[in-house]
C-alpha cells in the first residue's frame, strides 16, 4: 500500500515534443492534423506544492528542540516567547518521534491513522503561531528507529531468533535496505511539508550502533543490496547515502530544505562501519548537515580526556575537521551542529559539569570562531537555559 501511495503522490509527468522535427518529416495531411492539435510546451512545467504558507529564511538559523508533547502544550507558548525575546529564531519539532508515532492526528482514511496521536492537537493553530512570529519551522522525522513499525511488520526489521531484536533500551530498528521503509518515512515527510514546514530533518538515519557486531547473528533481507559486489560495510553506507538521496529528490515538489543529523565522530572517520554513515556522502545529498556533537558524547578525541570540561576546545577541534571535509565538497551544505543545552550527571563525578549559560556560549562562540554560524539546541526536556546570548562573539 505505501509504495502504491508514493507513486500516486509522485507520478510528474516530464513530456518533450520537438513539434518542428516531428512535423518537418511527416506527409502533408499528417503535417496538417498535427497543427490542428493542442502542441504541449517543450518543457511541462513541474509540479509544485504550494502550502500557502510563507517564511523567510532567517539570517542564519539558531534554534531549539521541541518534543510534540511540547509543542502542543503550554510549553509550545513558553517557548515562542523565549525566541521572541532573544536572537534564536527557530523550532525543530517532533513529527515522527523516536518511538515511530506521528505527533498529530490524521484523517482515518490515512494510512498512518492508527500511528497518529493528538500530542499536538491542532497543527494548523501552531502553524498560524510560527508564520506569525516568522519562527522558522523544521519537522524532526525519525527514520530507521521505530519500534512501532518493527512490530507491525517484523519482516522490515532485524529478527533475532523468532523475535523483533531490541537494543539495550528496549527500542527496535526498521531495515534501511528496505524500499518500502524508505517510502513510508518520505510520504510522512510529505505530509509535514504540506503543513507548511520549511525543512524536513531526518534523524537515525542509520543501521543500530555496533550492527558491524551483530549482522552475522541477526536475520534480515538485504534487499536490491544483496547482490551488490561490495562488503557489507560497503552496502550499509549505500543503502543510508541512497535513502538520503531518495528523499531529497522525492520533497522537491514540495521546496523544502533537507537535513540530516549524523553522529559528531563520523567527521572523523572515513565511515562509520556499522551504522552506515558517511559524512561526506551523506553532505553530498543534502541541504543542511547537523552533526551532534554535544562535548558529553565524546570520548578523549581531539586529546581532551574529559570533553565534557572542555565545550569550547571540543568543539572548536570538532570544527576544523568539518569545516576541511565539507571544503572537499564541491556543493558543500550548510552546517547546522546540535549544541548541549544539558548536564550530562549520567557521565560521573569529575567528568562532567552543570552546563549553564557559559557552558552553552563557549559551544556557541567555538563555532562563530571557526566560520560556523548556525546551529541547534538540544535538551530532551526541552528546558533551555535562560539570558544566553546566542551571538556571543559573532564577528
Amino acid at each position: 500500500m505505501v509504495a502504491a501511495i508514493a507513486a500516486a503522490l509522485f507520478c510528474v509527468a516530464f513530456i518533450r515534443v520537438s513539434a518542428e522535427t516531428e512535423i518537418s518529416t511527416q506527409p502533408l495531411k499528417v503535417r496538417e492534423l498535427a497543427v490542428d492539435r493542442k502542441v504541449l510546451p517543450d518543457v511541462m512545467p513541474r509540479f509544485v506544492y504550494d502550502s500557502g504558507r510563507k517564511f523567510e529564511y532567517p539570517d542564519a538559523v539558531r534554534g531549539v528542540y521541541l518534543t510534540g508533547h511540547s509543542a502542543g502544550g503550554a510549553r509550545f507558548d513558553q517557548l515562542v516567547d523565549m525566541i521572541d525575546s532573544t536572537d534564536l529564531n527557530a523550532m525543530v519539532i517532533d513529527i515522527k518521534d523516536d518511538w515511530g508515532d506521528i505527533t498529530y492526528k490524521l484523517p482515518k482514511d490515512s494510512p498512518y491513522a492508527d500511528i497518529s496521536q493528538d500530542y499536538i492537537t491542532d497543527p494548523q493553530k501552531m502553524m498560524d503561531t510560527l508564520e506569525k512570529k516568522q519562527i522558522y519551522p523544521i519537522a524532526r522525522i525519525v527514520v530507521f528507529k521505530d519500534s512501532k513499525l518493527s512490530k507491525e511488520k517484523p519482516e522490515l526489521s532485524f529478527k533475532e531468533g523468532s523475535k523483533v531484536w531490541t537494543n539495550g533500551r528496549g527500542e527496535s530498528f526498521v531495515n534501511p535496505f528496505m524500499k518500502e521503509v524508505w517510502d513510508y518515512n518520505v510520504n510522512i515527510a510529505i505530509e509535514a511539508a504540506k503543513l507548511g514546514f520549511q525543512e524536513i530533518q531526518f534523524d537515525y538515519v542509520r543501521f543500530p550502533e555496533g550492527f558491524e557486531n551483530r549482522d552475522g547473528s541477526l536475520t534480515y533481507s538485504m534487499g536490491d543490496y544483496a547482490d551488490a559486489d561490495e562488503d557489507n560495510i560497503q552496502k550499509r553506507v549505500k543503502a543510508v547515502t541512497d535513502f538520503v538521496a531518495y528523499a531529497k529528490e522525492k520533497l522537491a515538489p514540495y521546496n523544502v530544505k533537507v537535513s540530516v543529523d549524523i553522529f559528531g565522530y563520523t567527521a572523523t572517520l572515513p565511515e562509520a562501519p556499522g551504522i552506515g554513515q558517511n559524512f561526506h556522502k551523506i553532505s553530498e545529498n543534502v541541504d543542511v548537515i547537523s552533526s551532534m556533537i554535544y562535548p558529553s558524547h565524546w570520548t578523549s578525541y581531539f586529546g581532551i580526556a574529559k570533553p565534557d570540561l572542555e565545550p569550547y576546545k571540543l568543539v572548536k577541534e570538532y570544527a576544523k575537521v568539518e569545516n576541511a571535509k565539507l571544503g572537499e565538497l564541491e556543493n558543500a551544505p550548510i552546517s547546522r551542529p546540535w549544541l548541549q543545552d544539558f548536564t550530562a550527571s549520567y557521565l560521573g563525578s569529575g567528568n562532567y559539569q552543570v552546563y549553564g549559560k557559559k557552558q552553552v556560549e563557549d559551544q556557541i562562540r567555538a563555532l562563530y570562531d571557526e566560520g560556523i554560524n548556525e546551529f541547534l539546541l538540544w535538551n530532551a526536556g526541552n528546558t533551555y537555559t535562560e539570558n544566553v546570548d546566542y551571538k556571543v562573539g559573532k564577528k
